[in-house]
């Protein structure tokens, strides 16, 4: 892995990287990446999609490879850290330089008769939230004087969202040179550090940034190397997708009121759109909004255009907190309305949505990027190398859905083709001899309900034959639930289920009782890691494809078949593909590993899609049988309990 990164660095042909768990493959790019960028004296920049990740990568693996190769470099490499603008402290805002959090002031809270959070372990069950609130801030207010980097990662423990939120800005709301504080800024000297380093290290929310339109929150670099790569796409999409409400509109109405310009216009705009929108049905509108609705959200627009030139600062005046962030409110009310008001053309997908009752029933609009392969391919992939590695990047045994979806492969008419390669470097452990892969073939087809009877029956027999150790990675929250509250009348092991504590503690306790059962959905699916005897058993309860009434998958999926693509295979059965290979590969993490991955949906075995599903999840044994399975899994269970 490493001698074809180096070689993608020296020819500048992108490189995709398929690299088992367990490979190193952290290393795999990082000796090639430090190496190149000290001596081509090109910068790289290396994007993880985790916290954690990133911090292994930075604390941990860079060292390691700066301390191999010092020696035989001209100079030790620099390294840097950088993360988005709300992540620092801002020592301004701290020193009374902006106003209050709409609705997080202190004063805006609940009283001490409020609920208190369950979750929360900082300090006494009956403490107010105000109270909570306030300790939090004057915590962070002392950290202030205390901490070099600013970085909220090193405040440990950390605070709350909304304590944090009083204590940092977003880019649009800085002041810049303007600051009086600027040669103290934390994210200013960050970014300055990184403008120095050889290798920088960032996350994937900034890559989408990056992507969105704002290509300079990055230093310059001749390469980019994107680990857990698999993930891009969605972050990116992320990233790029907007909303709109009358609450959203409300508020930049309030900020610009606070200095002193009339809103009652934009007022006028909001309440229009609002009475549109208690009788818009929710859904997407595949030929953009309805007529009435996007003359209302053009009204909006331009009354928010109007705003922005009324707030604009006197020439020459002090800099303005209060000013900044009103500015900042009112053109992201702007952008999403002139966004949502033109014409999508197919390059857009807008849709609406309704909340809950409990959450107060609120109608938003939203407005997502029809494909994000484009935007990779322009802002994050023009006039330099690409590396992106994943345990998960050939689907179905091919390279080619993904290099699409980074834009390496075009469609006819969308410009020529990007110079890569996709190379698997294998892994090494020997799935077909550490691990089954069971499909229940003889339970029918998965339908509405959450678990049916035969399914549940299933479960308990492959529980009780693992002695509790499972996994069970579910298609929703109520199946999760439905299926754990059964295992704990039919069973006599601990079953814990996604909900009842905060993850990190549920999977802490996972792995240190052996006999314990975890049972969650899509967060467990990705990035859990238990080696050992504590997961004998992962369960699958259905193929994993997206919700039907998913409307930017949906419009891809109508888009491809439009084109005259199989807008099934290459959206639904690709996304599928993708999850099945994550949460299989929860199973495998080390050479001694063994078990059993059972999948309860019948059609990984008999659907025509099937072979392409299991050709992207890690080759494990397979089987159909059950006695056979549950005898391998008495046998695990056995020898566990000598040892």
């Amino acid at each position: 892995m490493a001698e074809r990164v180096a070689t993608s660095f020296a020819t500048g042909e992108h490189l995709l990287v398929q690299a088992g768990t367990g490979t190193g493959k952290s290393l795999g790019y990082l000796v090639p990446a430090v190496h190149h960028a000290v001596t081509a004296g090109e910068r790289v920049v290396v994007s993880t999609a985790t916290l954690a990740l990133q911090r292994q990568v930075l604390t941990r693996d860079l060292p390691l490879v700066a301390d191999a190769l010092t020696d035989h470099l001209p100079r030790a490499p620099r390294i840097a850290l950088l993360k988005g603008w709300q992540n620092y402290l801002c020592l301004h805002k701290v020193a009374g330089g902006y106003p209050e959090e709409p609705g997080t002031a202190l004063f805006d809270l609940p009283d001490a008769a409020s609920t208190p959070d369950p979750l929360d372990d900082d300090g006494p069950r009956d403490e107010s939230a105000v109270k909570r609130l306030g300790r939090e801030v004057v915590r962070l207010r002392e950290w202030s004087e205390q901490t070099t980097t600013g970085d909220r990662d090193d405040l440990v423990p950390g605070v709350s969202a909304r304590a944090w939120r009083q204590v940092s800005v977003t880019k649009m709301e800085c002041l810049g040179n303007r600051c009086p504080l600027v040669e103290e800024c934390f994210p200013e000297r960050a970014r300055a550090h990184a403008r120095e380093a050889d290798v920088v290290v960032t996350n994937h929310a900034m890559l989408g940034i990056a992507a969105s339109g704002s290509p300079g929150v990055l230093p310059e670099h001749s390469a980019l190397v994107v680990d857990e790569a698999h993930e891009l796409t969605d972050r990116i999409t992320s990233q790029a997708t907007l909303e709109l409400s009358t609450m959203s509109i409300d508020q930049a109405a309030r900020l610009a009121r606070r200095q002193g310009i009339a809103t009652a216009a934009l007022d006028r705009a909001a309440a229009d759109l609002g009475a549109l929108l208690m009788d818009l049905p929710e859904g997407r509108f595949p030929h953009g909004l309805p007529e009435g609705v996007q003359a209302a959200v053009g009204a909006v627009r331009d009354e928010a255009r109007e705003l922005l030139t009324a707030l604009k600062p006197e020439p020459k005046s002090d800099a303005d907190g209060a000013l900044k962030v009103a500015q900042a409110g009112v053109l992201i009310l702007f952008e999403t309305a002139e966004r949502m008001a033109a014409d999508p053309s197919g390059h857009d997908v807008l849709w609406c949505s309704r909340g809950s009752w409990e959450a107060g029933g609120a109608t938003r609009l939203h407005v997502a990027p029809m494909s994000v392969s484009g935007l990779v391919r322009t802002s994050l992939l023009a006039e330099r190398t690409g590396v992106f590695t994943s345990a998960t990047l050939s689907l179905g045994g091919s390279f080619e859905h993904v290099a699409r979806s980074l834009g390496l492969e075009t469609p006819d008419g969308d410009g020529p083709a990007t110079p890569w390669d996709g190379i698997d470097v294998g892994t090494p452990f020997d799935y077909a001899k550490q691990g089954i892969l069971y499909v229940a073939r003889h339970l029918p087809a998965p339908g509405r309900e959450p678990a049916t009877e035969a399914q549940l029956d299933t479960i308990a027999e492959l529980v009780e034959a693992a002695g509790g150790r499972t996994l069970g990675l579910f298609s929703s929250r109520r199946a999760a639930e439905t299926v754990a509250a059964a295992m704990r009348e039919r069973l006599d092991v601990p079953v814990l289920c996604q909900g009842d504590d905060v993850l990190p503690t549920l999977v802490r306790q996972f792995a240190e009782d052996e006999a314990t059962c975890l049972f969650g959905t899509l967060s467990l699916w990705q990035g859990v890691d238990v080696p050992g005897r504590s997961c004998s058993l992962v369960l699958i309860d259905r193929i994993p494809f997206p919700r039907p009434d998913d409307p930017v998958r949906s419009a891809r999926t109508e888009a491809v078949a439009a084109a005259g693509g199989n807008g099934f295979m290459s959206v639904s059965a690709t996304h599928a593909a993708l999850l099945l290979a994550q949460g299989a590969g929860r199973l495998v993490r080390t050479s001694t590993d063994r078990g059993v991955v059972a999948v309860l949906d019948s059609r990984l075995a008999t659907a025509r899609y099937g072979s392409f599903l299991t050709r992207s999840m890690p080759p494990l044994w397979p089987t159909t049988d059950r006695a056979v399975v549950l005898a391998a899994l008495r046998r695990l269970t056995a020898d566990a309990s000598d040892d």
